[in-house]
């Protein structure tokens, strides 16, 4: 396996659409959750009396990318305020959760897996050279523990034991400490072995399991890839079973499962948890990164320029807790929840619909995707993912402008000091690969890069195409890109209070009421694709930056009995009931209110 390494928030730097999307995710709740929300304003974590589990690691684990990455320094003082208050508190033990001694054993350590976890982000955003004691001291304390049967892994940290590895390999490069592998084979030893729960992942059940928990199900499938060097195991590509398995009996067109909250089966009116895409596309970076197989890279892809944006606003103050690929309406579902063991508001746009986990964890979904687009491994440097940035390292200026994936163009502008060999990974679904003008093979491009200057433009073509969906159902998609019929919506806020957290605008409450027609089929599989321009909002709901034209007609397709905000997960009939129209399809993650998955009729 070839491997590949992170750079860090100082050496590469977003921009065009994608630094845009981070600024605009800076002003919206990821900037400002401090400001607003109890559980992270008020945290156990920094001594007040509200939350001290997940919540603060959670929202800094993508907070602190996103502030070094855009430089902003409020945002950095911001989150030294948090982490010097988190090592002030550390106890002379290690212990570093808000937690009485007393009450340890009964205290889930998933926080604890998580912070470490946060720390190292901290660490290679920020150099503080405070961090790597304070890591060691806390995971050594937790190694002592659980040696010693004084505390053990149960519930959460018993089913995420694996996250822990984030911290562990962190060490494991600075100390060479015989417990930090005794640590690892005492937490694979306490922890869940998935396979176990494979039988269940094909018959889901409206029933509440931490074993087909979406999150932790999206979370464990790089549990192989980040722990088998330091347990001294053998590599086995179990990420891949488990992912064709959960696709198979869970999947969606954006390559993520359904989940709302536990897994939901195969259906387009199902949801699909967001702490689930964002730990899903961690996941998949984890994997490219330490494997250096290209179909995480390209797997990233899909989720990260589809799901992740489809499910939340525009302007980045609201979210939903789950999307669905068919999704008419997002109004309180009554009189029963539609979702399989999630509330009737779960799929509304707000502060924390249904739980507050998303609200501090979606944060880091983008800020991690700009942290993707480079990697290096022994003197060699890859553009893993065709996003508009600048890296300099090592005596290496790259820059590269690009409107991927709404354009199929790239130019890259290098500055070198010395010779390196450069590879731009090539997506499998790439057709007429031009390098410089010249027609390339349709795979990955390796270049020589002399010292100088050198320029590389890149160019290849996509099909628009319509993908076969389970239930004799269809998508369009143009390589990475996912097409919906937008329906137009009429924004309803909702402002109250609640358990003493107030929604109010911008971070309030929001339903979305459909103005439009949605009961379409496709009629031909003639499409055009037709390239905007990427404007102020890379996401649009109003501008999209890439249409597709498709020939379209009504149908019957009905709703469920009892809930009209929820369509039928198959249509009533395929007979048309309209005359032919042109209609413009959106990219799935700019179309807030959707049809994706339709028939195709003829």
């Amino acid at each position: 396996m070839s491997k590949w390494n992170f750079y860090t928030a100082k050496e590469l730097k977003p921009r065009g659409w994608m630094l845009r999307q981070l600024e605009i995710q800076a002003k919206g709740l990821s900037g400002n959750l401090h400001k607003v929300w109890p559980d992270v304003r008020d945290s156990a974590w920094i001594g007040g009396n509200c939350e001290g589990w997940e919540r603060v690691p959670y929202w800094l684990d993508g907070f602190i990318p996103l502030a070094y990455l855009l430089e902003d320094e409020e945002m950095i003082q911001a989150a030294k305020k948090y982490i010097d208050a988190i090592i002030d508190k550390q106890a002379s033990d290690g212990w570093i959760c808000p937690c009485a001694e007393n009450k340890r054993a009964r205290y889930d350590t998933w926080a604890l897996q998580l912070i470490t976890k946060t720390l190292v982000v901290y660490y290679e955003c920020s150099g503080d050279e405070r961090v790597p004691d304070v890591i060691y001291r806390a995971l050594k304390n937790y190694f002592e523990l659980l040696r010693d049967g004084k505390i053990s892994l149960f519930n959460w940290g018993k089913f995420r034991w694996f996250e822990t590895f984030i911290a562990l390999n962190f060490l494991k490069e600075r100390y060479s400490d015989g417990w930090i592998g005794e640590l690892a084979r005492l937490l694979k030893e306490q922890g869940y072995d998935y396979d176990e729960a494979i039988e269940l992942w094909k018959t889901p059940r409206k029933i509440w399991r931490f074993k087909t928990h979406i999150v932790n199900l999206t979370m464990m499938l790089k549990a192989e890839a980040v722990s088998y060097e330091l347990l001294g195991e053998e590599y086995t590509d179990k990420a891949e079973k488990y992912r064709r398995i959960l696709d198979e009996y869970n999947g969606t067109v954006f390559e993520g499962f359904t989940g709302d909250e536990c897994l939901s089966g195969i259906s387009p009116v199902q949801g699909t948890e967001l702490c689930s895409i964002v730990e899903q596309m961690y996941s998949y970076e984890q994997l490219f990164a330490f494997t250096g197989d290209n179909k995480w890279a390209e797997r990233l892809e899909v989720l990260a320029f589809n799901a992740l944006p489809a499910t939340i606003s525009e302007d980045m103050w609201s979210h939903q807790y789950d999307q669905m690929v068919n999704q008419i309406a997002c109004i309180k579902l009554f009189p029963f929840s539609h979702f399989g063991t999630n509330g009737p508001r779960a799929h509304l746009f707000g502060l924390e619909p249904n739980f507050g986990c998303c609200t501090a964890n979606f944060n880091q979904g983008f800020p991690k995707l700009a942290l993707s687009a480079f990697m290096h491994s022994q003197g060699r440097i890859i553009n893993s993912v065709m996003l508009p940035s600048v890296l300099k390292a090592e005596g290496v200026s790259i820059e590269l402008k690009t409107d991927y994936p709404f354009e199929n163009k790239a130019r890259y502008t290098i500055n070198a000091q010395r010779e390196f060999d450069f590879v731009i990974r090539i997506p499998s679904f790439a057709k007429n690969v031009r390098v410089n003008k010249k027609a390339n093979k349709t795979e990955d491009v390796e270049i020589r890069v002399k010292e100088g200057k050198t320029d590389i433009e890149l160019e290849f073509d996509v099909d628009v195409r319509l993908t076969d969906r389970p239930n004799k159902l269809k998508a369009v998609r143009a390589g990475s890109l996912i097409f919906s019929l937008a329906v137009p919506f009429e924004e309803k806020r909702i402002e109250y209070t609640a358990r003493g957290v107030e929604r109010k605008y911008p971070y309030c409450d929001y339903e979305l009421l459909p103005k439009g027609d949605w009961n379409y089929a496709f009629c031909s599989d003639d499409f055009s694709l037709k390239f905007n321009g990427v404007g102020e909002y890379p996401f649009s709901k109003d501008k999209p930056p890439v249409t597709v034209v498709a020939d379209m007609q009504k149908i019957n397709w009905g709703t469920r009995i009892k809930l009209k905000s929820v369509c039928r997960k198959t249509p009533k009939s395929l007979k048309p009931i309209s005359d032919i129209e042109k209609a413009e399809l959106f990219p799935y993650g700019c179309a807030k209110l959707r049809m994706t998955e339709m028939p195709l009729i003829k």
